[in-house]
């Protein structure tokens, strides 16, 4: 008989995530550095077991108008069907349709902090998005629709009590449009979730929360298909520019 247990195993990767954010909470004491360090503990957890066909990565987000988004802590992208991104210096440049989903990775979850993320959110949401209609053995098929670009927030502790309560949903309903916070995880407390069908929020108090994050997440971008076919000769005007 197997010695394994699957519910160990699902909350000890919620242990070790707590555990590392702890960590980098208690030891590192430059602001930037705790920040990198918060940041590098989410984007380890993602691209260790999203599918491959994401990536996650500190980013900042253009359009094939030449403009650029917030830097985002954590932006979900395709890796499978986008052609290209951008790196320089340590730098990351995301194409606007490779997308899936932004996140903003910090200490504490507060007013402050979720009204960042939600602008953080909105300016990737406002960038222009390209799609081609798609070649195949039959014909053409007609340009997919542009999916939905997610955005949350993801932190280890909660200023507000009970961490998971009014005050926070009172914020997150407040910003429903293009600022809209899909999910969200304070890993020493809960997750929260924004339900389509019933445009409500979902706070949900949890152990394991950075486990039940992950596993929504991934649902979420089961749900959600496959980027737009990316219009490469509207990023490829750009290079008739002298500047």
């Amino acid at each position: 008989m197997s010695d394994w247990s699957l519910p160990k195993l699902l909350k000890n990767l919620h242990k070790d995530i707590e555990r590392k954010l702890s960590i980098v909470r208690d030891s590192i004491a430059h602001p930037g550095a705790k920040g990198d360090g918060s940041e590098a503990v989410w984007l380890k957890l993602l691209n260790t077991y999203l599918p491959k066909r994401y990536q996650a990565a500190k980013a900042f987000v253009v359009d094939s108008n030449g403009i650029f988004s917030d830097q985002i802590d954590v932006v979900v992208f395709d890796r499978q069907y986008s052609p290209f991104v951008f790196h320089y210096e340590e730098q990351t440049i995301i194409p606007a349709e490779s997308v899936y989903a932004v996140f903003e990775a910090k200490q504490t979850l507060n007013l402050e902090m979720t009204k960042y993320a939600q602008d953080k959110a909105k300016s990737v949401r406002d960038l222009h998005r390209t799609s081609l209609p798609i070649p195949h053995a039959g014909g053409v098929y007609p340009a997919k629709p542009l999916i939905p670009i997610m955005g949350g927030i993801l932190t280890l502790e909660s200023d507000w009590s009970p961490a998971l309560g009014k005050p926070l949903t009172s914020q997150l309903e407040a910003k429903k449009d293009s600022a809209l916070l899909n999910l969200g995880c304070v890993a020493s407390h809960g997750y929260f979730y924004h339900d389509k069908q019933e445009d409500q929020f979902h706070l949900l108090s949890e152990s394991k929360a950075a486990t039940a994050f992950l596993f929504k997440l991934i649902s979420e971008l089961q749900f959600s298909g496959t980027v737009p076919m990316i219009d490469i000769q509207a990023y490829g005007k750009w290079l008739l520019d002298e500047d």
